[in-house]
């Protein structure tokens, strides 16, 4: 009963002090020494994680990579299951951007799909694991019905409007016809641009999209034989291609400071178990 006792006053404390050792352990990530670096980078990895949200932190990332005269070519590590439309087009122009100036080889390392293909589409090769699952090229647009729901609880809402399809997408109740089709529409728009986006990037038909798009979920070697990528390798794989494209006769990769890589991998393990959680899309071997 005793260590019974010992143990809940333990997490206790725990429980109470979690954020001062969490502040602890980042100062302590803080002052440990660097070791000083014996050669300048001249190649960069950037990583897209987990579900495409916002761009800010990521294009700028991008735009600051194109602008270091010392990085000759960046690795485009992508692991994501897409997200909203604009952000991944923003990022997907930063790398067409960045390819103008120096080598850029997208590497899937998981999932390349939707909105993170998007972004990967102008890269000067994209290289994928063999177990990846790449493409996803489509448009979703989803709202739940709740009106049942609201009307056993004995919710009404009220509104005031102007224009017809201002109240398009509500989930107070089922969508009419014309609302249907308005978002229809747009979906179709949005759906467009990304085919031609593609189309246009990777050399492909526009006419034969259906082969390639239409949202088909390829694997490594499907993605490859539809011409979505350019290469089956691992990581290390894409590594030599990118320092062959740079031409980079010893390569140093350029490494984030400590806290930087803490949080980001502090961040990145929680963005994948939540991915995990609600994409389900992963291998179990």
């Amino acid at each position: 009963m005793g260590m019974f006792n010992t143990i809940g006053k333990i997490l206790q404390w725990i429980g109470k002090h979690f954020w001062g050792m969490l502040f602890l352990l980042i100062v302590l990530v803080v002052l440990m020494p660097d070791a000083a670096p014996t050669h300048p980078a001249n190649l960069q990895e950037i990583k897209l994680t987990g579900p495409i949200i916002d761009s800010d932190t990521i294009v700028k990332e991008i735009e600051k990579a194109r602008k270091d005269k010392k990085i000759k070519g960046v690795l485009f590590t992508v692991n994501s299951p897409g997200g909203a439309v604009a952000p991944s087009i923003e990022i997907s122009y930063a790398v067409k951007a960045l390819k103008e100036k120096k080598p850029v080889i997208a590497y899937a390392g998981g999932i390349m799909a939707s909105g993170s293909y998007y972004g990967s589409i102008y890269a000067s090769q994209i290289i994928a694991n063999p177990g990846a699952i790449i493409g996803s090229i489509g448009v979703i647009m989803e709202s739940a019905n709740i009106k049942e729901l609201m009307d056993k609880i004995g919710i009404k809402p009220q509104l005031v409007k102007e224009g017809t399809y201002k109240e398009a997408g509500t989930p107070m109740r089922e969508w009419t016809p014309e609302e249907r089709a308005e978002l229809e529409r747009l979906t179709k728009d949005t759906y467009d641009l990304f085919v031609r986006d593609v189309a246009t990037a990777r050399g492909l038909d526009l006419n034969n999209s259906r082969a390639y798009a239409d949202a088909h979920i390829f694997s490594a070697q499907r993605a490859l034989d539809v011409g979505l990528i350019d290469k089956i390798g691992v990581k290390s794989e894409a590594k030599s291609a990118l320092q062959k494209l740079a031409k980079v006769t010893k390569a140093h990769w350029k490494e984030k400071d400590k806290l930087q890589s803490f949080l980001e991998k502090l961040t990145n393990e929680t963005v994948l178990h939540i991915q995990g959680y609600f994409y389900g899309l992963k291998s179990i071997l």
